[in-house]
């Protein structure tokens, strides 16, 4: 037996938010037509089951607690088709956040050992840039050690 698009859909989202891109994706994925996945998006986020907003505040969240900056986390929402208007208002304004999640993920993986060498305090700062900080935001922290 198989399932129509609508409870694929519903199926998808009540497991977690998704982008529009992603949820067209999934869709195409299964096979449903083009026609079909467009009319059912329009219809889902008017009933407002489906936010390109929503996701993006609650990935960020996510991604934020796992220690991830606001660079990377940036890069992955417009990897998912977020367009930038919805989240770089919301990433810039925790800035001070950002720099409190640094230094913990910095103490996790280095605890209190300073890095006097030229080599490990590069090695540290390119660790933190992975993680998606800016280096203006890794230099000060690093240099004021």
């Amino acid at each position: 037996m198989s399932r129509s698009i609508t409870e694929v859909a519903i199926e998808l989202l009540s497991r977690r938010e998704h982008s529009v891109f992603e949820l067209r994706r999934k869709l195409l994925l299964k096979q449903f037509d083009d026609d079909a996945i467009d009319s059912l998006l329009e219809q889902l986020q008017v009933k407002k089951l489906l936010s390109d907003e929503r996701f993006a505040e609650t990935y960020i969240n996510m991604r934020k607690q796992r220690g991830f900056g606001p660079l990377r986390i940036a890069q992955e929402l417009k990897e998912r088709g977020v367009s930038p208007d919805l989240f770089d208002s919301v990433l810039a304004a925790m800035e001070h956040e950002w720099r409190a999640i640094m230094r913990q993920q910095y103490a996790k993986k280095y605890g209190d050992r300073p890095a006097h060498e030229y080599g490990e305090q590069a090695k540290r700062m390119r660790f933190l840039q992975g993680r998606g900080y800016p280096l203006g935001m890794i230099s000060s922290f690093i240099n004021n050690q």
